[in-house]
C-alpha cells in the first residue's frame, strides 16, 4: 500500500508533467506569434526608414546589396507596371513580372502589403512587405522581404530560453513542494506516533509543531487533551486505589468484628448448651456458667453500643449534653470499673480534686475509660492520671509508639491493619479522638518506644 506522501507526490509529478505540456504548447505558439509580429512590425520600419532616403538618383543596385549584406533582407524595387528594377538575391532581367504578386497589390491600396509565401524564384518561405512610393516622375514599389527559416531559427532560440526557464521555474516549485510535502509527513508522522502512544497508554506529555499555525493549533490541542487524559488516569488510579483500600478495611473489619463477637457468642453458647443437657448440674457451677453468659452477654452489648457511638461519631450525627462535672469523681468511677478488670495494676490519681469541666459525662467517661485502659494494658507497672485546671493526663510506662504509628493511632479501625497496641475493634483512640474534638478539646500524644506515652487532653 503506498503511503500517503507517496500519492501526493505522484500526483504532482502528473500534474508537473501536465502543466509542463500545457505551458509549452502555449509558449510555442505564442512565441511563433510574437516573432512572426516582431519580423512585421521590424520591416515595416525598415521599409518606412528607406522610402525616406530613396529619390530619383538613388543607386537601387547598390542599395540592394548593401540591404543583403548589412541586413540580411532581400530588397527588390518593382516599377508600376511590374518589372523588376532591382534585386539583391538574384539576377533581375530572369525575374517574372510582379504587378500581380498579392503584396503589391494590396501596397496599391493601403499603406502597406503584406504576405508569407513561397518564393519560387528563390525556392524558400518568405516574409514580405511592401510599399507604394511617388517619386517626381514615376511611382514604384519597394519590397523588402526575410526567409522564415531565420525567424523560426530565432523563434527556437527564445523558445529554448523560455522553455528553460519555465523548467527551472518548475524544478523550484517542484522541489518546494517536496519539501513542505516531507515537512507535512513529518508532522503528520509525529502527530500519527502521538495518537498511538495515547491508544497504548504510554501517557505522552506534549507535543509540540512550529511549523504552520495549523499544526501548531492541532499539537496544542492534542497536548491539552493529553494533559486531560493523564489527569482523569490520575484521578481514576487514584480512585482505583482507594477503593481497593477501603474494601480490603472493609474485609478487615468484617474480619475483626466477626473475631471479637466470635468468642462472646462461642461462650453464650457453650454454657446454655451445657445448662440444657444436663439438668441436674450443681447450682454453683449452674450459677458460675449464667455468670458467664451474662458476662459475654454484657460484653456483647458493649461492642454493638461502641461500633454504634463510633458511626455516629463519624457522621457527625452524635449530639452532646455538657454538665458542670467534678473530673476527679469523673476518673474516680472509671478507675474503679477498671481496677476490677485489672486488680494487679495500680492507678495513681494526682492533682486537684475540684477541677469543674463542661462536658458530656456519658461520653467523657467513654474517653476516660480508653485511655487509662490502654495505659493499664500495656504498662507493666503502675498508670499516673495528672489532674489540672488546663488539662488532664494519662501517663504509663509501657512499651511506647514508633513515630509511624503516632501518626494513624487515632484512625478508624488501626488495629485491623497494623496490628497494634489498641483496644479490640480499633475504636478506642479512634472514639476519643472525635469526643474531644467534639468537646472542641485537643489531644495530644507523645511517647517513645520502650519507655512509654503521655496522652495529654487540654480544655
Amino acid at each position: 500500500m503506498l503511503k500517503f506522501h507517496q500519492i501526493i507526490l505522484r500526483k504532482f509529478l502528473l500534474l508537473f508533467a501536465f502543466l509542463f505540456l500545457l505551458v509549452g504548447a502555449i509558449v510555442h505558439y505564442w512565441t511563433y506569434d510574437y516573432y512572426i509580429d516582431s519580423s512585421k512590425k521590424a520591416l515595416i520600419q525598415d521599409i518606412s526608414l528607406l522610402s525616406f532616403t530613396i529619390n530619383n538618383r538613388t543607386n537601387f543596385d547598390a542599395l540592394a546589396r548593401k540591404i543583403k549584406k548589412n541586413l540580411q533582407l532581400r530588397f527588390t524595387v518593382i516599377a508600376k507596371d511590374g518589372t523588376v528594377i532591382a534585386e539583391g538575391y538574384k539576377d533581375k532581367t530572369s525575374m517574372e513580372n510582379h504587378r500581380y504578386r498579392p503584396e503589391i497589390m494590396q501596397a496599391d491600396n493601403e499603406k502597406f502589403g503584406e504576405i508569407i509565401r513561397h518564393s519560387h524564384t528563390l525556392n524558400k518561405d518568405m516574409l514580405y512587405i511592401a510599399k507604394k512610393i511617388e517619386l517626381k516622375n514615376k511611382i514604384i514599389y519597394i519590397r523588402l522581404a526575410k526567409e522564415l527559416k531565420g525567424i523560426y531559427h530565432e523563434f527556437v532560440n527564445l523558445g529554448i530560453k523560455i522553455s528553460a526557464v519555465v523548467i527551472l521555474f518548475f524544478i523550484i516549485l517542484f522541489f518546494m513542494s517536496y519539501k513542505i510535502n516531507t515537512q507535512i509527513q513529518y508532522e503528520t508522522n509525529k502527530i500519527v506516533d502521538f495518537l498511538k502512544a495515547l491508544t497504548k497508554k504510554e501517557k505522552p506529555t506534549y507535543i509540540t509543531s512550529h511549523y504552520s499555525q495549523e499544526f501548531a493549533l492541532i499539537t496544542s490541542l492534542l497536548t491539552k487533551i493529553s494533559k486531560i487524559l493523564a489527569k482523569k488516569e490520575k484521578q481514576h488510579d487514584k480512585y482505583t486505589k482507594k477503593l481497593q483500600n477501603s474494601n480490603r478495611q472493609k474485609d478487615d473489619i468484617i474480619s475483626a468484628i466477626s473475631h471479637e463477637f466470635k468468642n462472646p457468642i462461642a461462650v453464650v453458647n457453650g454454657y446454655s448448651q451445657t445448662l440444657l443437657e444436663d439438668e441436674s448440674i450443681n447450682p454453683s457451677i449452674r450459677k458460675k456458667f449464667l455468670t458467664k453468659i451474662n458476662n459475654n452477654g454484657t460484653k456483647l452489648s458493649e461492642l454493638i453500643d461502641t461500633l454504634r457511638l463510633s458511626m455516629k461519631l463519624d457522621g457527625k450525627t452524635q449530639s452532646i449534653q455538657t454538665h458542670q462535672t467534678n473530673l476527679n469523681e469523673l476518673v474516680n468511677e472509671t478507675v474503679q470499673t477498671l481496677q476490677l478488670t485489672y486488680p494487679q495494676k495500680h492507678i495513681m490519681i494526682q492533682g486537684d480534686k475540684s477541677i469543674i469541666v463542661n462536658v458530656d459525662k456519658t461520653l467523657f467517661g467513654v474517653v476516660m475509660s480508653n485511655l487509662i485502659e490502654n495505659a493499664l494494658k500495656y504498662s507493666e507497672d503502675e498508670v499516673i492520671v495528672k489532674i489540672s485546671k488546663r488539662s488532664i493526663e494519662v501517663i504509663d510506662t509501657g512499651i511506647g509508639i514508633s513515630e509511624k504509628n503516632l501518626e494513624k493511632i487515632t484512625e478508624k479501625f488501626y488495629r485491623v491493619q497494623q496490628n497494634s497496641w489498641n483496644n479490640s475493634l480499633g475504636l478506642g483512640l479512634f472514639l476519643v479522638n472525635k469526643i474531644i474534638t467534639l468537646h472542641h478539646f485537643t489531644l495530644t500524644i507523645s511517647s517513645k518506644v520502650n519507655e512509654g506515652s503521655t496522652f495529654k487532653v487540654e480544655f
